[in-house]
């Protein structure tokens, strides 16, 4: 902000240059105008005395004559080149006046209809993020500046999906659909956030936004994808393949959803094959599960505090980024033994049983961020089925 005062600062040295200029001027000139004062007195006094002199007898008619026409042709030279002086003056009050209300008024003014703070938010948003809450802190004072700029309500919505925080993300895609005319995507995201607010319940306003979504485009991936989770929820496994085969459709081949949607249609297909099976030939069905033990490094201890949140998740070693299952604790709870099964699954379409070996991570996060913290602990691929205990210790530093 350095050098944007100092080129308000320049601004307002022109500003008065235009009231003091003047004054600098008016006191220039007062000078001549009293010299010019001082000859007409000068030459006023010369009349009197030639007037004396001619009532006194010294002098004619005809020089008294000759030397008042002298004194005048005196007067002219001397006054010659001077200017007018001006019928109107401000003298030292009103122009100093002036030179001090210019820029407190130009300041109070600017503070109140200036935009200071959008031009130091510009400014960091020309510095990348180091960090997820670092953005999502960036986008939220966007929005609260610009409370009617859709492109910024819209993009907040999608780190608070990240971050677990559904119902207030459903409240921006609501806003951003208000603005935009309810975009058949912004619809989507909107019926999406109010779905895992709801604690994954499928409603008649989800199914309203989802239905007005596909009816403005019906290729728009997020409400596939969610009506396909709706309908494998329930059991409706047909019609789940039918939406998640429409999704997968419109993806391009290298896209890592392709992964997680054809591992759901596969799985929806086995349990429409198991529903025709005979009940006596019927496999009981497998539950993925996996027992860990989450444990702190001793020289952690004093680097950490009690309610610094943990994160024990997994994550699929060929597959989406994204964590299949989660557990949230804190250090005051370490040692600890967690389960990471299907239910907890932060999507039912990204379950443990649909990935044949995952990686086991346990982060620290201060802030809370599952997705960025200070310290970790990163297990070997396994089997996501494996029924032995598995051993994290954090002892590394999150790079």
């Amino acid at each position: 902000m350095i050098d944007f005062w100092l080129a308000a600062g320049l601004l307002l040295l022109v500003a008065l240059s235009f009231v003091l200029v003047p004054l600098l001027r008016a006191r220039r000139e007062q000078p001549e105008q009293d010299r010019t004062a001082l000859n007409v007195a000068l030459y006023q006094e010369r009349l009197a005395e030639l007037n004396t002199q001619q009532r006194a007898g010294v002098l004619t008619p005809a020089q008294l004559e000759s030397g008042q026409a002298e004194a005048a042709r005196e007067l002219l030279t001397d006054t010659d080149g001077s200017q007018t002086a001006s019928d109107v003056r401000l003298g030292r009050a009103v122009p100093l006046a002036a030179a001090l209300l210019v820029p407190v008024v130009g300041l109070v003014l600017y503070l109140h209809y200036g935009a200071s703070d959008q031009v130091e938010l510009s400014r960091e948003f020309a510095v990348p993020p180091t960090s997820v809450a670092q953005m999502t802190a960036r986008l939220e004072q966007a929005v609260q500046m610009q409370p009617e700029a859709v492109e910024g309500i819209y993009i907040l919505g999608r780190p608070y999906m990240a971050q677990n925080r559904p119902a207030q993300a459903a409240a921006l895609f609501e806003r951003a659909a208000s603005l935009t005319g309810r975009q058949p995507e912004v619809l989507g995201q909107w019926a999406q956030a109010l779905y895992f607010a709801a604690g994954k319940q499928w409603s008649e306003p989800i199914q309203a936004l989802t239905d007005e979504a596909l009816l403005g485009d019906p290729k728009e991936p997020t409400s596939l994808g969610l009506l396909g989770i709706a309908a494998f929820e329930s059991q409706r496994f047909e019609q789940a393949i039918g939406y998640w085969e429409r999704l997968l459709a419109t993806l391009p081949d290298a896209d890592p959803a392709r992964t997680a949607l054809q591992a759901g249609i596969a799985r929806a297909r086995s349990q429409l094959a198991s529903a025709d099976t005979p009940p006596a030939s019927r496999p009981t069905p497998a539950r993925a599960g996996l027992k860990v033990r989450v444990t702190l490094a001793p020289a952690l201890v004093a680097k950490v505090q009690p309610g610094d949140s943990v994160f024990v998740f997994a994550r699929a070693v060929s597959g989406p980024p994204m964590p299949l299952a989660v557990k949230r604790l804190t250090v005051a709870d370490l040692p600890a033994q967690v389960e990471l099964a299907d239910s907890d699954a932060m999507m039912p379409q990204l379950k443990l049983s649909n990935f044949a070996e995952v990686q086991l991570i346990a982060r620290i996060s201060r802030a809370g961020q599952p997705t960025q913290g200070e310290w970790l602990a990163r297990g070997a691929p396994i089997a996501s089925d494996s029924a032995a205990v598995q051993q994290l210790m954090i002892d590394s530093p999150d790079l």
